[in-house]
């Protein structure tokens, strides 16, 4: 039997939301990355390498903050609408994350996100705590954009 837990290592941050836009609403929002600066200010570029969110394909984003830093994500799976899974590497992190759209009970989706991080230096202050709160802020407010598209708005 495989043990799945996550090593000592490894930091795991999960996080769900509920919107009101059913599964294909919401993947058609996510996946339009000239939308992600409404989500979040971090962005200073964002631009694809290769056919977008195919598989192999890398997502190259640079970020202003909480530093400025140069993300690579390399997509390992996309199955629209219901889940994308990448590789990210930034200031020597390592990061495997993966985005679910589940249809909810009484419509809607319920969208979770999951990331395991590894690599550079866990002993960097509440470095868990600022991935949570990002991940936090960047689905509330996507959530909010899909649930202003799917009233209408």
């Amino acid at each position: 039997m495989c043990d799945t837990r996550p090593k000592p290592d490894i930091v795991r941050v999960e996080y769900a939301r509920s919107t009101k836009a059913d599964c294909g609403m919401a993947w058609r929002i996510f996946s339009d990355i000239s939308r992600w600066h409404r989500f979040s200010d971090a962005y200073r570029k964002i631009e694809w390498r290769g056919a977008p969110w195919a598989p192999g394909s890398r997502l190259q984003i640079d970020i202003v903050k909480p530093v400025v830093a140069s993300q690579d994500r390399v997509i390992t799976i996309c199955t629209p609408p219901r889940c994308v899974a990448w590789i990210n590497h930034v200031l020597g992190y390592t990061m495997e994350q993966w985005v679910l759209f589940d249809p909810a009970a009484g419509g809607g989706a319920r969208v979770s996100t999951w990331l395991e991080i590894t690599g550079a230096d866990f002993d960097v202050p509440g470095i868990e705590r600022l991935i949570k709160r990002f991940m936090e802020d960047w689905f509330l407010n996507f959530c909010a954009e899909c649930d202003r598209v799917a009233e209408g708005g």
